[in-house]
């Protein structure tokens, strides 16, 4: 019922620039926080960035400064923009959302499929 799509993941040197986006759709009745998660190969799924529905942000130490989670609750969308990229951003991001289908029912979480950042010379 409720599908978030993520886009704007691939390569990108050292230093560079990178943004993701990640869309909700479906039977949505309000969205609570949204956030990005990666996971690295052989590393556990860690917290990017978490923005509530009052726009309120909260970042990881190794992100705070070079990354910034924004949305656009009219298009129930969540970005992340990130810069001076360093070879250890590389993992997989995940976009997540707790999301209320209807008034009377609890949140759900969602996750994203998933896009690659790799971040490499």
């Amino acid at each position: 019922q409720v599908h978030l799509v993520e886009s704007g993941g691939g390569l990108v040197q050292p230093g560079g620039s990178l943004s993701l986006s990640c869309a909700a759709s479906g039977i949505i009745f309000s969205i609570n926080a949204m956030g990005w998660y990666r996971q690295a190969p052989g590393k556990q799924r860690e917290l990017v960035a978490v923005i509530t529905s009052g726009s309120s942000s909260n970042y990881a130490a190794s992100v705070k400064g070079r990354f910034t989670i924004s949305r656009d609750n009219a298009k129930n969308t969540v970005y992340l923009q990130m810069n001076s990229l360093k070879p250890e951003d590389t993992a997989v991001y995940y976009c997540n959302a707790r999301i209320r289908p209807y008034s009377n029912w609890r949140e759900y979480i969602y996750w994203g499929q998933g896009t690659q950042v790799t971040v490499s010379s």
